[in-house]
């Protein structure tokens, strides 16, 4: 089995389209995408196995902080470890940019996603009400610390 990371790129997109669909209520366009590579915040990967796209995933990177704006593993390749390994890529990417922290948000109803975030050391922090649109679901904030605080008096 051959898995390769690799920045996304323009090259990538109909196929990443294809995963957005099926992943999303509410997809981003191509365009969105195409934005999105563009942006000089924003990081972007794809995982491909054995040459086929299967996951992807892509993050901003705002002054000291990392916020992953979204990821998606191909339905057929879920439960592989492979949304695992597009985090352990965006998270080594933000602690390489000197990131204190790791934010996103996700609906309380995708219980695979929670789980996964949980195990890789996100805590819920707050709650977004009525954040996806399309639902009126509210999203939870998570959040994984990659920088502790020493010595910090917080009760000023």
């Amino acid at each position: 089995m051959n898995i390769e990371v690799l920045p996304m790129s323009v090259n990538d997109l109909d196929e990443l389209m294809k995963i957005e669909k099926v992943s999303f209520p509410t997809p981003w366009s191509k365009e969105s995408y195409l934005a999105e590579l563009d942006n000089e915040v924003s990081v972007y990967r794809v995982i491909r196995l054995n040459g086929k796209l299967v996951g992807y995933g892509g993050m901003w990177q705002i002054v000291d902080e990392a916020h992953i704006t979204n990821i998606a593993v191909h339905p057929d390749f879920r439960g592989q470890g492979i949304g695992e390994r597009l985090m352990e890529e965006l998270i080594g990417m933000a602690k390489q940019q000197r990131s204190i922290g790791i934010t996103l948000e996700v609906r309380p109803s995708n219980q695979e996603a929670l789980r996964m975030y949980s195990k890789m050391g996100f805590l819920p922090t707050a709650i977004r009400k009525g954040y996806y649109t399309d639902t009126n679901e509210d999203a939870l904030i998570m959040w994984k610390y990659l920088v502790v605080a020493k010595n910090m008096d917080l009760s000023k």
